[in-house]
């Protein structure tokens, strides 16, 4: 008995294009070919805190949607008969992550943990994963590290990482935004981005002044605000992300910044837009996974996403969705959901869905694709609700990812 619960309109508008792919698949084997009978897909991320916008419960839904979608495209023919979820709040603290991981494999029989935002969590699930031989997609962490010294067998990185989003800041300085300050969080993530962004535009030919680095979470950065504005940059750089994003723009602005230093956002989720409103971050130009309404594919996700959740996904939902579906059509290609038998099907594998846009997961197992520059859109332009971003351009996957880690040794 399948112990969650997909909403039947799920199934009612999935589309031809999500379903298109490979045909057939070995039979149903009532269970046999599963390792105790059902596939557990665990979710581990930020339920209550700073980042509980951006993916948190709802990425339960868009697992849901995955779910439907896959047992709607095989039927009676489909490998995994029974699909459970499971859930747990890490509270974005690695020694947590750690413990939930653990429980999730060990006592509540997980196949997979997906999500995991919080890059210093992300990499102590990847540190169980390896251990259990169990497999852990992450979709929530930019850290490179997970496809770099910490790789290993059972961890895949499917949607971006800080280098990915360093992309935009060489357009930047190219237009006049030379000399930078960048303020960051003092973890994992935050230092990744911080290294990345660096790069970025000291290869472009701009400066970073002063890199500052800030307590994770925080709710105060009037200070952090004042030192950067005493270095008279182009440009202030901000690589806080969810709560902590929108508590340093209220800051900013509030403090006048926006005549001083032009703002640069190295991670932006259409929930912060959302829970700030337009008018704060108009005119801010970022490096994008995902937008909802980029065609009718997507709109199509989100719409159905919506009438479940009263918001539109963000691009971890999207995420989210890509990998529970990949990992649920590498079991059908296995005909079993055994770790190594699906890690075979996915290593090497061209995939194509509503988040990957010539998707490829490489030896390293960064799973590239296309990727996005958007802008935030007047508030003047906004036709609908959550109608937040305007697409500028693409970046082809194989200019949006770096090359192979060759710190990845499996």
């Amino acid at each position: 008995m399948k112990s969650r619960t997909v909403p039947m309109i799920a199934v009612t508008f999935v589309s031809a294009a999500m379903l298109a792919g490979c045909a057939g698949g070995p039979p149903a084997q009532d269970g046999s070919a599963l390792s105790d009978g059902k596939v557990v897909i665990g979710i581990l991320n930020d339920q209550s805190g700073v980042y509980r916008d951006l993916s948190g419960p709802n990425s339960r839904v868009a697992v849901e949607l995955a779910i439907a979608d896959y047992e709607a495209k095989y039927g009676d023919e489909a490998v995994a008969t029974d699909i459970e979820i499971i859930t747990s709040d890490h509270q974005n603290k690695p020694d947590v992550a750690n413990t939930q991981a653990q429980q999730m494999y060990d006592r509540r029989g997980a196949d997979i943990i997906l999500d995991v935002p919080t890059s210093s969590a992300a990499l102590a699930v990847a540190e169980v994963a390896a251990a259990k031989k169990r497999l852990f997609i992450d979709v929530g962490a930019a850290t490179m590290e997970l496809t770099g010294a910490a790789c290993n067998p059972y961890t895949f990185h499917w949607a971006y990482n800080t280098e990915m989003l360093a992309k935009g800041a060489s357009g930047v300085v190219d237009n006049g935004g030379e000399s930078w300050v960048i303020i960051y969080p003092d973890y994992a993530f935050g230092q990744g981005m911080n290294a990345s962004f660096t790069a970025s535009i000291e290869g472009a030919g701009g400066t970073v002044l002063e890199s500052i680095a800030t307590p994770f979470p925080n709710d105060n950065f009037s200070t952090f605000i004042t030192r950067a504005a005493a270095q008279n940059p182009d440009v202030i750089g901000i690589m806080a992300a969810g709560g902590d994003l929108i508590n340093f723009v209220k800051q900013y602005n509030q403090a006048g910044m926006q005549d001083q230093a032009a703002l640069a956002v190295g991670l932006m989720f259409i929930t912060d837009i959302n829970s700030l409103g337009v008018e704060e971050f108009q005119g801010t130009t970022f490096t994008d996974a995902w937008y909802w309404d980029y065609d009718e594919q997507n709109r199509e996700f989100a719409d159905r996403f919506l009438q479940l959740t009263d918001a539109r996904p963000t691009f971890a939902h999207a995420g989210n969705y890509s990998a529970a579906f990949q990992y649920l059509e590498a079991i059908q290609r296995a005909g079993t959901d055994d770790a190594d038998a699906v890690i075979a099907e996915l290593e090497g594998a061209k995939l194509e869905d509503l988040f990957l846009r010539n998707g490829e997961v490489r030896s390293d197992h960064s799973v590239v694709h296309d990727s996005y520059v958007a802008r935030v859109k007047p508030a003047a332009d906004v036709a609908e609700a959550w109608d937040y971003e305007e697409i500028i351009s693409t970046i082809p996957a194989e200019e949006a990812f770096s090359p192979v880690n060759s710190a990845c040794t499996m």
